[in-house]
């Protein structure tokens, strides 16, 4: 656990987006949109983005890819975690994790419930750490991104956030 210091400057970070869709294109990916807008807001820097299919191996290998670069240190995805046959996402991200935030997923499923009910179960939403990068897996829509940004990632990656939160694991880039 990083205990925030109120006295010491907000960092930044540097984040990528990944979308996760057959269907998004850079016209139409709201999702992808918030959650990088959502960083600049929150004084982070969105260094990489990019929307892929479903399939499990491309995921891997950006995800991938993204892990191994030292200028990355946090990842957001949307899509890909829903109850469906194409639900590839935690399929391709997982064996990455070197350390599973069990907690996220938990919250993120209890937001969701006193928000769109009993459907909040068929999220598979989850967060790790694989090679010193957070990764934050949330479904598709702007909806659930939102429900995650707003009430959960905004606040862990603030380094002002008290009493601690994951920010505190950096330093300003």
């Amino acid at each position: 656990m990083s205990k925030a210091d109120p006295n010491a400057a907000p960092i930044s970070l540097r984040c990528a987006v990944l979308t996760i869709s057959d269907t998004r294109n850079a016209d139409n990916d709201t999702s992808g949109d918030y959650l990088a807008q959502s960083l600049q807001a929150a004084g982070h820097r969105c260094e990489k983005r990019a929307i892929c299919s479903g399939n499990l191996y491309q995921i891997r290998k950006l995800i991938s890819d993204w892990v191994a670069d030292d200028s990355i240190q946090i990842i957001l995805t949307n899509g890909g975690t829903g109850f469906s046959h194409q639900k590839s996402t935690v399929a391709a991200i997982s064996p990455l994790l070197d350390q599973v935030i069990t907690g996220f997923g938990e919250l993120f499923r209890q937001l969701s419930f006193q928000d769109i009910g009993s459907s909040g179960l068929q999220s598979d939403a989850f967060a790790g750490v694989a090679n010193n990068t957070l990764v934050f897996c949330m479904p598709g829509s702007t909806g659930a991104c939102k429900t995650a940004w707003e009430e959960i990632i905004r606040e862990q990656l603030d380094s002002t956030h008290s009493p601690c939160n994951f920010a505190s694991h950096y330093k300003n880039a």
